[in-house]
């Protein structure tokens, strides 16, 4: 019965991907995956991604965001961080390990010698089946990934992440805006409207 349910919802989620507009066109385009849109729908509406931007893709596994990012970064470093495998981009150095290592800020600060302009994060942690769970565990996350921020961004740097609406979704707003000047939340419409996922844009840290 269990099995026959699973078999059910996968053959759900296949159709239901199958048919969405930005999968289809993810496709079309050679994107890795249909989440390189919302990127592109954030960096269209805060412009902070040019020629010159040296950038950090944390969780940037299969690659969507650092593919889109390497389009329009010409000049400056792209670096990409998972703990999972990552295919080759051009011109995208990819290290495979945990974000939150000791080691790894070391590592990020030595490839940016001190010049890191945008942080992004499409991080969500593994679906344990509870969304109130799967919420909570995505926005430590992402609140982690703040944290992480204000030591190796510049003062005028950008950090952008995914969040999810829940009960939790104060503190990471609250955190964000105690580093961060300027705080926005959006939701692309690349985003399907039945997720609770938005996605947190900062910029210009705070002297604490």
């Amino acid at each position: 019965m269990k099995k026959s349910k699973r078999k059910k919802k996968s053959n759900s989620w296949k159709i239901k991907q199958h048919s969405d507009q930005f999968f289809k066109k993810s496709k079309i385009l050679g994107y890795r995956s249909r989440a390189s849109f919302k990127l592109i729908e954030l960096n269209d509406k805060f412009k902070f991604l040019n020629k010159d931007t040296n950038l950090l893709d944390l969780g940037s596994s299969p690659g969507g965001w650092s593919q889109v990012a390497s389009k329009l970064i010409t000049k400056g470093k792209i670096y990409s961080i998972d703990i999972k495998d990552m295919d080759p981009i051009k011109n995208v150095k990819f290290l495979k390990c945990d974000i939150f290592d000791l080691d790894t800020k070391d590592k990020i600060l030595n490839h940016f010698n001190g010049n890191l302009d945008v942080i992004i994060s499409d991080m969500a942690a593994n679906t344990t089946g509870n969304k109130s769970l799967d919420s909570i565990r995505t926005n430590q996350l992402c609140m982690e990934a703040i944290n992480f921020s204000k030591k190796i961004l510049t003062n005028n740097g950008v950090f952008i992440s995914k969040t999810f609406m829940g009960e939790d979704f104060i503190e990471v707003k609250n955190l964000a805006k105690r580093l961060f000047k300027n705080v926005n939340f959006f939701k692309p419409k690349s985003s399907r409207n039945e997720s609770k996922e938005t996605y947190l844009h900062c910029e210009l840290l705070k002297s604490l």
